[in-house]
């Protein structure tokens, strides 16, 4: 562990600063999942287009990539704190332009566009500050650091699940338009939170060190980090993996499950009902795993884990018109999808360095997002084409054969903990190889 985290003994834990990360992306995740049960339905319901409500998702998603792809080594220049705070108070405006132009008769659909492209090109930079600072804010706490990660992703998906309850019965009680209201006080929220209670910690700084930042010095940190990343035949094919997953994943949550929610299953509050589920019971997948699952091989379980929370809930889509079955699928998901983030998270943590690792995750998070803006994009003009029954089934079949991957290629296997993470579960090891940034499903 670096410096800045510093090892601590019992006595000298401070779990604050890791508490403090853990509140604020819950507040964080909570509000992103109102964006996804309102802007969709807000698309929908302001243009009554598929393909327009999926062009929305692309300009929001594509944004996100091209700031995960260059904005690595500014996270560690500028500091993990101040991107945090910054991040959720651009995002917080811009979705609050959302609806106040809506009611003063103002928003035209390019502005829609806009202001979706504008949050997401400050929501990458925000998620990975906190994502990279778990690792010293484990050590200072004392805690074990596939336990952190367990529970960073554990709250995520708690926040995830209340966030998207709440979403959906907003939706459908006082609309759209006023669940990004309540979305953009969350990112106030969070940036309150995030001010407060980083101040003063070292490894929430600017780097001071090194070079003064040039575009020269600039370029080399990304070059390190890119390097890095595509240095690892794992690590690699877990960024592909994850990139091909993430773009269908939002052509589910962007575009399918609305349709089929207001086609099939009684409007937005099923739809919020749905995904509430599936984090709750990935919650409790993140909580398990962070307890019991050292004990298992991560390989199988990551394979299992995929196969349950990919392709399952496009087939029963396609296949019923009714909630029970999808509510079933949900809870198996979830489970499957809860045990994902944390082994990716420790492998992260156990294979890149202190110093790499804003750029590494910056890079990682770029290629894992890359497909992400044609997921509803794509998913939308395919419906208005084929139709919603022959859609579902088509990404489910592509989903399934993609998420075989770990059982079948050989490099996988390095998915395993090594002797020193046994060992020292708090203290990375800097191990050659790169890492996948957080995929979040």
């Amino acid at each position: 562990m670096s410096a800045a985290g510093g090892e601590r003994g019992k006595e000298g834990a401070d779990k604050r600063p890791l508490f403090t990360v853990l509140t604020a992306n819950a507040v964080s995740i909570a509000g992103n999942s109102l964006t996804l049960i309102g802007v969709p339905w807000f698309a929908l319901e302001t243009t009554g287009s598929p393909g327009k409500a999926g062009f929305v998702a692309f300009c929001a998603a594509l944004p996100v990539v091209l700031s995960a792809i260059a904005g690595g080594p500014v996270v560690d220049r500028i500091g993990r704190r101040r991107v945090g705070i910054v991040s959720d108070v651009v995002c917080g405006l811009a979705l609050a332009a959302i609806p106040l132009l809506h009611h003063t008769g103002h928003l035209a659909y390019w502005m829609l566009c806009a202001l979706m492209a504008v949050s997401g090109l400050f929501h990458a930079p925000g998620e990975t500050a906190r994502y990279v600072l778990v690792p010293d804010l484990a050590a200072r706490a004392g805690t074990p650091l596939t336990r952190a990660a367990s529970l960073y992703d554990a709250v995520s998906r708690g926040a995830r699940m209340g966030g998207a309850a709440f979403g959906g019965v907003l939706v459908a009680v006082v609309g759209a338009d006023t669940v990004l209201l309540f979305d953009a006080a969350t990112f106030g929220v969070s940036a309150v939170l995030t001010a407060v209670g980083l101040r003063g910690l070292a490894a929430a700084a600017p780097r001071r060190e090194g070079p003064p930042l040039s575009a020269e010095r600039y370029r080399a940190d990304l070059r390190e980090g890119y390097a890095y990343l595509f240095g690892d035949r794992l690590m690699f094919g877990i960024m592909l993996m994850v990139m091909v997953t993430n773009g269908l994943s939002l052509s589910w949550s962007s575009v399918l499950l609305p349709l089929h929610a207001r086609e099939h299953l009684g409007g937005p509050a099923m739809q919020g009902l749905l995904v509430a589920v599936f984090a709750g019971c990935a919650l409790a997948g993140a909580l398990l795993y962070g307890a019991v699952g050292h004990r298992f091989p991560r390989r199988g379980v990551f394979t299992a884990g995929f196969l349950l929370a990919g392709a399952p809930v496009f087939v029963v889509a396609a296949a019923t018109d009714t909630v029970a079955p999808l509510l079933v699928t949900a809870v198996a998901g979830g489970l499957g999808a809860g045990v994902l983030n944390p082994i990716l998270a420790t492998v992260m943590y156990e294979r890149v360095p202190e110093e790499l690792r804003s750029r590494v995750a910056g890079a990682s998070t770029a290629g894992v997002l890359m497909a992400t803006p044609l997921g509803g994009l794509l998913t939308g003009l395919l419906v208005e084409r084929a139709g919603l029954t022959a859609t579902l089934l088509g990404i489910g079949a592509v989903y399934f054969l993609v998420t075989l991957a770990p059982a079948v290629f050989p490099a996988w296997r390095g998915l395993e903990a090594d002797p020193v993470s046994r060992t020292e579960p708090s203290t990375p090891a800097p191990a050659p190889g790169p890492a996948a940034s957080p995929p979040r499903r």
